[in-house]
């Protein structure tokens, strides 16, 4: 039986967060209604109990959880899973904070792929973590997905990510660490507030920020904060009922060059 006890951070998490949001104790400590003289003991881990208000009021100060805030060195976090945690992605967490996925099962105990409609957007946004919003979605049963995966269906809007047509049904699935994505995923990303869905190529930068491309020239590029994004679907598969063009004479004329060029470099080596 292990009777070491455990390393507490709570003292150096405080001091190490207040400094890196450049609060004074001065400050701080009169936001959480503290003295100045007990924030610092508190800092220099000189009170061994603090009251159960302070553990509460330095969770919701700083947006990390308690047990975060206990049990792990904040300090050797880099900044994208700061920025994580204080979004609400703590792995850690024990209380109703954590990014909970609400899904439906069918009568044999298979996860159901719901299907976010338009027209449901602005409560999926609201209900993307109630059981019962979840439970009301359209279902679909899709032949050969992996069955330990979460995926949903998203209709595309808009042209950004031609050539994948507007009002295709987007296929995604659950990324619970978003560090796992590679540069230039194309994924649907739930932002925050009143934002919307968007299909975009989602890139996780080290500085805590996530960039959304389009496929379509015409977008420009933009980052988004990892705190306003709900959730990420990584791109699985579309369906559409467009039926594609046939290429234009100027793309056939440029596909052409191509296989020239190509055959060029293989000739010179």
């Amino acid at each position: 039986m292990n009777n070491k006890a455990p390393k507490i951070f709570f003292a150096s998490n405080i001091k190490f967060l207040r400094e890196r949001k450049k609060i004074s104790q001065e400050a701080l400590a009169a936001k959480l209604g503290l003295t100045r003289a007990k924030l610092a003991a508190i800092e220099a881990g000189n009170t061994k109990s603090p009251q159960p208000e302070d553990y509460l009021n330095f969770s919701d100060f700083f947006k990390i959880s308690i047990d975060t805030l206990l049990k792990v060195d904040l300090s050797k976090l880099g900044e994208l899973k700061l920025r994580e945690l204080e979004g609400g992605n703590d792995v850690y967490i024990r209380g109703g904070n954590l990014r909970v996925l609400a899904i439906s099962v069918d009568q044999s105990n298979n996860e159901n792929v719901e299907y976010v409609p338009v027209k449901a957007k602005a409560g999926y946004m609201a209900g993307y973590n109630d059981p019962e919003f979840i439970a009301a979605l359209p279902k679909y049963s899709i032949p050969n997905l992996p069955t330990d995966r979460t995926y949903r269906i998203f209709p595309s809007v808009g042209d950004s990510m031609l050539p994948v047509p507007e009002g295709a049904d987007i296929v995604a699935q659950y990324m619970t660490d978003w560090t796992d994505l590679k540069t230039d995923t194309p994924c649907i990303v739930i932002l925050k507030g009143q934002q919307d869905f968007v299909f975009k190529l989602t890139t996780v930068n080290e500085d805590g920020t996530i960039r959304l491309k389009s496929l379509n020239p015409a977008y420009e590029p933009y980052t988004v904060a990892a705190a306003d994004v709900l959730e990420i679907w990584r791109f699985y598969a579309y369906t559409s009922r467009e039926f594609p063009e046939a290429p234009s004479d100027i793309d056939t004329v440029l596909t052409a060059i191509k296989h020239l060029e190509t055959k060029l470099d293989r000739l010179r080596k």
